[in-house]
C-alpha cells in the first residue's frame, strides 16, 4: 500500500516484480523526446505542420501536470 492509500500496482517480470509508475514514466520520457525532435524537425521545415500540433498539445499537457502549475491551479480555486 502507497503513503496515499493506493494499492501498489506491480506487474509480473522475468526476475521479479516492477513498479507499474516506472513503465509510465519511461514511456512518457520517450513521448516528450519525439516531442521535442518532432518540434526541431518542424521549425526546420522537415516534418508536416500536424506534427507539430500534436507535439504541441503533448507538450501543454505535460506542462499542465506537473506539480507547479497543479498548485497554480489550486490556489487559484481557493480565491
Amino acid at each position: 500500500m502507497k503513503k496515499d492509500g493506493q494499492p501498489e500496482r506491480r506487474c509480473r517480470l522475468k526476475h521479479g516484480t516492477a513498479d507499474m509508475t516506472e513503465h509510465h514514466e519511461t514511456i512518457k520520457q520517450a513521448v516528450d523526446a519525439a516531442s521535442v525532435v518532432t518540434v526541431v524537425g518542424t521549425l526546420m521545415n522537415a516534418l508536416p505542420a500536424i506534427a507539430a500540433v500534436f507535439s504541441i498539445v503533448w507538450s501543454v499537457i505535460r506542462i499542465y501536470e506537473t506539480k507547479t502549475v497543479q498548485e497554480w491551479i489550486r490556489n487559484a480555486k481557493r480565491k
